[in-house]
């Protein structure tokens, strides 16, 4: 499997071109508790039932450069469907629910059916269904109600690191006066591995934040990844529906 065709599937972010928004806030940029900054941030949290994408993106690591489309559906909470096109024809599609991922791609006539754990492994990321929706919508990894942090203030950004899981130290950057996620990262020190992912330019669309662009560096002993992403076309709540089958004649892949 080409994992550049995955890292985009799974990993796309959303962006979009039309008039800018700030999601302001009363609250003074001042040195505030943990509790209410984070309670601000999830004041933003995005309505809406079915989102629609059309995307532009850019691949790059030591050995290449890539530049494809992609169309991205999304059913909150419930599914996304992906896919990766290049001059017009269908590289790579993938649906992701909760419970299972399910891809293929047509380079080499490959595809997967299973779970988070076994792709997370090989990818050497952490990953599950809400990580890659948030990721998607501008929103924090993980549930920032859950962690323990310590807070600092700099330059109208608050940073909340949080080192309560071990290995793993998880950053998150807050504007000062929206609560936006300006960058967020997932470090893992023993493994020398850290994705950072940062969002500039959040636009409103009916209620909805979303940022308008994204970009994505992973750092890894073997090298490092960027993708960089804008959009094209952004609709909500509009019927969607999810067409998704393994081409005949393709082969299964068997993460162990």
């Amino acid at each position: 499997m080409n994992k550049i065709a995955l890292l985009l599937l799974l990993i796309f972010v959303v962006s979009c071109k039309s008039k800018s928004a700030v999601v302001a806030s009363s609250i003074d940029a001042t040195h505030l508790p943990v509790n209410t900054i984070i309670e601000n941030h999830y004041n933003n949290k995005n309505k809406f039932s079915t989102l629609y994408i059309k995307a532009n993106a850019r691949y790059a690591d030591e050995k290449q450069t890539q530049n494809v489309t992609a169309e991205i559906k999304i059913k909150k909470d419930e599914q996304i469907l992906i896919s990766i096109r290049f001059l017009g024809i269908t590289m790579a599609k993938a649906l992701i629910t909760p419970n299972a991922v399910n891809y293929y791609e047509k380079i080499n006539g490959s595809y997967f059916e299973g779970d988070f754990s076994g792709l997370s492994k090989w990818l050497g990321a952490d990953l599950d269904y809400n990580k890659i929706q948030n990721m998607l919508l501008g929103e924090a990894f993980d549930d920032l109600n859950t962690g323990k942090y310590n807070e600092t203030f700099a330059e109208q950004v608050y940073r909340l690191d949080d080192f309560s899981n071990g290995n793993i130290k998880k950053s998150f950057f807050l504007d000062a006066t929206t609560f936006l996620i300006q960058k967020q990262e997932i470090t893992q020190a023993a493994e020398d591995r850290m994705i950072q992912v940062g969002y500039s330019d959040s636009r409103e669309y009916n209620g909805t934040v979303i940022p308008s662009n994204v970009s994505i560096n992973t750092f890894q002993k073997k090298g490092k990844t960027e993708i960089n992403l804008n959009y094209n076309t952004i609709t909500l709540n509009e019927e969607l529906s999810f067409p998704y089958s393994v081409p005949n004649g393709y082969k299964r892949i068997i993460i162990k």
